[in-house]
């Protein structure tokens, strides 16, 4: 018995013969399936490398047309637009720019939107979006964009600034003061809550992000409200036109790092716009459900975004904003109701923001890793695929969990902080640039294949505008702070986080050679995929390592995605 016979046999799952419901493409050296899932009548044609289409979805369909919306209006509305107003006002100086830079961000959101439909139109029944599109856009050397994604996702799979967030938050509507021990609990405790809402059912986490999507709606609505009202002159504030008057005040003062800082602050508070993208193959005719939910979540949250900043700048001075210690949503609140109890009803506010916040990012971030573990790359696939017992994917939330806490207690903080959340922001970046390319790639070699065209295009003006916005991502954050090269948000030099987190991506690559090419060619076996299926209905890849002298005996006996011959299950 051979050594990969011996393998498939050990794994206590069923080696699976070839779909009737797929098919294989071959062009040349490229070998393409076909399937369609049941939650679409549009076929996934993919390259037979990648993780098998689930063309019935374990975790269900109970992704509606609200909840799509509202997975994105959860992590876009954090604690962004509570807290980043002063720091775009003081990045661009004026008021009259400020409201231009939001809009822009919108633009900006909107051209990366338009390419997420069309790649969540090539591959309909596939969850996890950037996953699976860097996946199938980057094909050589094989394994390699798996392999690193695979790891950076693992690692940066951690929560704690939003966590700590809402600590500081709970912290504030009790009226306390606390430790950095004490923080740190809090934190931990209202994660913990997090991971009990979303492991418990898929169908009750997906309400609560509804829950709580309406109530940031709501809760921006009345501030948008409150502000028009103010700006109309019918509230205590003296002189509701003081910015208007001459909104472009400061605009000459602005400086390189500042106009920088605060298109970076600005890319933060629009990102969550694609959210619902992870978890495409739980949405019935995802396709149509996404183009409409998903550039409607961004122009509501836009509109929202311009309104509040409106009522900010309405309520208070362009000066009093600038000067003033407190978040913009503060003097708003101190301004329009006085100064008892309006902290900690904004307090309440922001905590159940932050919450929802941490459930949204928890659902799609689980479905990224559940999808990184089908591709066969993590050892025990089943722990990452697994739907057991609560029909959840709960060994991806539990890694969640885990390295979310160890991020939480295990940095001090301040810098050491500060440097572990920065460090997995560029990573991102990197990622998000080369799917722009990755879409155009896809394009191309599907042309070539003379497969059908999507159901949504991009137009090539959004292309161009997504890989300049993205292009401007990597490059910005190299750009030097005010206050030279010690005057980012550590005390040390501000480009560290840059240098290690290309580090990492670097270990990677390094990691991927020995695994996949050394040590391979050393012990002479080369590695070849097959598709097993555990008890709940999860389909992945598994690799196994075939002795060079079998190559020829398992080719003959597995097609190009890794399943056997129809003809030689028994």
């Amino acid at each position: 018995m051979s050594d990969w016979d011996d393998k498939e046999k050990t794994a206590n799952v069923a080696a699976q013969p070839a779909s009737e419901s797929e098919e294989t493409i071959v062009h040349g050296d490229v070998k393409y399936t076909a399937a369609e899932g049941l939650n679409s009548t549009s076929v996934t044609y993919q390259d037979a490398s990648g993780a098998p289409v689930e063309t019935s979805s374990p975790l269900g369909y109970s992704v509606s047309f609200l909840a799509a919306m509202c997975l994105n209006i959860n992590q876009m509305i954090g604690t962004g637009i509570f807290s980043t107003p002063a720091t775009i006002l003081s990045g661009v100086g004026s008021v009259g720019l400020t409201m231009i830079y939001w809009f822009i961000g919108y633009l900006l959101s909107q051209s990366t939107l338009s390419l997420y439909l069309e790649l969540a139109s090539y591959f309909p029944s596939r969850s996890g979006a950037e996953v699976v599109w860097l996946e199938q856009a980057f094909l050589k050397p094989q394994y390699f964009f798996p392999t690193i994604f695979a790891v950076k996702h693992v690692v940066f799979s951690f929560g704690s600034s939003n966590s700590v967030v809402l600590a500081e938050y709970l912290f504030g509507i009790a009226g306390s003061s606390y430790t950095d021990w004490q923080l740190k609990g809090v934190a931990v405790a209202a994660y913990t809550l997090a991971l009990i809402v979303v492991a418990a059912s898929t169908r009750w986490s997906l309400r609560f992000v509804v829950w709580f999507g309406i109530v940031k709606i709501a809760t921006l609505l009345l501030i948008s409200i409150a502000g028009l009202v103010v700006l109309g002159g019918h509230t205590r504030v003296a002189d509701p036109q003081i910015n208007w008057r001459n909104a472009w005040e400061g605009s000459s003062g602005a400086s390189a790092y500042g106009a920088t800082n605060a298109m970076i602050k600005l890319i933060f508070s629009y990102s969550g716009y694609q959210n619902a993208f992870s978890v495409v193959n739980e949405i019935k005719n995802p396709v149509k459900t996404l183009r409409w939910s998903a550039p409607f979540s961004l122009l509501l949250v836009t509109t929202l975004y311009i309104l509040v900043n409106v009522a900010y700048f309405s309520a208070a001075s362009r000066e009093e904003i600038l000067a003033s210690k407190q978040i913009a949503a503060g003097i708003f609140f101190e301004k329009v109701f006085g100064s008892n109890g309006a902290s900690h009803g904004l307090d309440v506010l922001i905590c159940l923001s932050a919450f929802g916040n941490l459930i949204a990012v928890m659902i799609s971030y689980s479905r990224m890793l559940r999808e990184t573990g089908r591709q066969g790359l993590l050892p025990w696939p089943k722990f990452w695929t697994s739907t057991r017992p609560f029909g959840t994917p709960l060994g991806s939330y539990l890694v969640q969990y885990v390295i979310t806490v160890i991020m939480v207690i295990g940095p001090p903080a301040g810098d050491a902080f500060n440097f572990v959340v920065d460090l997995s922001v560029y990573p991102g970046s990197l990622f998000s640039f080369l799917l722009v390319i990755g879409l155009l790639m896809i394009r191309r070699r599907r042309k070539a294949l003379n497969l059908p065209r999507p159901e949504y295009r991009a137009w090539n003006v959004a292309v161009v505008f997504a890989f300049l916005a993205n292009l401007y991502t990597l490059v910005a954050p190299w750009y030097p702070p005010t206050g030279g090269a010690d005057g980012g948000d550590v005390s040390f030099w501000y480009g560290t986080y840059l240098v290690v987190g290309i580090g990492l991506l670097t270990l990677c690559g390094v990691y991927y050679y020995f695994w996949i090419e050394l040590i391979p060619k050393y012990k002479r076996y080369e590695y070849r995929q097959t598709i097993v299926k555990f008890d709940d209905g999860t389909v992945t890849h598994k690799l196994v390592q075939v002795p060079k002298s079998e190559l020829v005996e398992w080719d003959a006996q597995h097609d190009a995605s890794g399943r056997l011959h129809r003809e030689e299950v028994h």
